[in-house]
């Protein structure tokens, strides 16, 4: 069977294949289940496979390889134009097949498993963030509500669980019980979240790459550690702005003809890195705003001319250009050469 190129939709338990020759001719338009797709490529001599980047398909990808052939992950949004109307299995398989063909297409870069288990301990731990912030804020409310409040943060928290912990009069027996219930599950997700982070700090510690990476203001090992899980070495990028643009850290432009129009970030691509590096340029811009004499030039004069808020995502936008610099040079931060970069004049 000569096949050149292979479109493969695959989904948890139903797959299509649609395979064509250099030609651009369907010779293949296949149907199967899960337990037929690594028997069935097993056999086929080395092809061009394209896929939609979804769910399982870094696995799929990495399978595939391993037999022999040559696997392209694509963007959904990069595949959605191809497809034809009244959309199904058949023509999803035929529009990534299609896509595949373009020559101008870009590809994600199949993730090894040390990546996706990497990956895994990031959403591990935003899920226990986002609970433990639901419980507490649950119950903050329900104590409002009763007229006991507390500030903001750790510290405010702590009096309103001294109130449950004491048993506040103000607070009738039957709440009592449930907020005491609902304290006890916000602890032990705590101490989850402090168990996860340890790893995390630890992987990050040991990592060279990652390392080098907090030597950048504004990364920290956290943020290091995002940064390798989600994209290795970088070298898939071809620029700094590219890594800043898959964060969603450039401009959304629509332009046409003459007239040009940038809407703000575009707010695409990795949402947990445009939130890691906005949190450390935060940090970087009130401590630049506090010490004037410690901020680089082109750090006093973007808080001269811009609001706080636009001041602090183009600082994360810059620290992003820097982390993938850092990354795909094998160098480590330095800020005389920094210093002397803003200096220079934009050409």
């Amino acid at each position: 069977m000569n096949v050149s190129m292979i479109g493969l939709d695959i989904s948890k338990t139903v797959f299509q294949v649609h395979g064509e020759s250099s030609e651009g001719k369907i010779i293949l338009a296949k149907r199967m289940r899960r337990s037929q797709v690594e028997p069935f490529f097993a056999k086929l001599p080395p092809a061009m496979i394209g896929i939609e980047a979804c769910g399982s398909a870094h696995y799929w990808g990495r399978t595939l390889r391993a037999l022999g052939h040559d696997v392209r992950l694509i963007p959904a949004a990069y595949v959605k134009p191809f497809v034809k109307r009244n959309k199904n299995d058949a023509r999803d398989a035929a529009a990534i097949c299609t896509a595949l063909g373009r020559p101008d297409m870009r590809f994600v870069a199949i993730k090894s498993i040390a990546q996706q288990a990497s990956r895994g301990l990031e959403r591990s731990r935003d899920l226990l963030v986002k609970q433990h912030t639901q419980l507490t804020n649950c119950i903050r409310g329900q104590l409002a509500e009763l007229g006991l409040i507390a500030a903001q943060g750790r510290r405010g928290f702590a009096e309103l669980v001294g109130l449950i912990d004491e048993g506040d009069a103000r607070i009738p027996a039957v709440l009592l019980m449930a907020l005491r219930l609902l304290l006890a599950q916000a602890q032990a997700l705590l101490k989850a979240m402090t168990a996860i982070e340890n790893q995390i700090m630890t992987i990050a510690q040991e990592d060279p790459d990652m390392r080098r990476l907090t030597t950048v203001p504004g990364i920290g090992g956290l943020t290091a550690h995002a940064i390798v899980a989600a994209i290795g070495d970088g070298k898939q990028f071809g620029s700094a702005r590219d890594f800043a643009a898959w964060c969603g850290l450039t401009p959304k432009e629509a332009s046409t003809a003459l007239k040009r129009h940038n809407r703000g970030l575009s707010r695409m691509g990795d949402m947990r890195l445009r939130k890691l590096f906005a949190l450390g340029a935060s940090t970087v811009m009130r401590n630049a705003r506090s010490c004037a004499d410690r901020a680089t030039t082109w750090q006093r004069g973007i808080l001269a001319r811009r609001p706080m808020k636009v001041a602090v995502l183009a600082q994360a936008a810059k620290t992003a250009r820097i982390a993938w610099a850092i990354l795909v040079s094998d160098k480590t931060f330095d800020r005389e050469h920094a210093a002397r970069r803003s200096l220079a004049p934009a050409l």
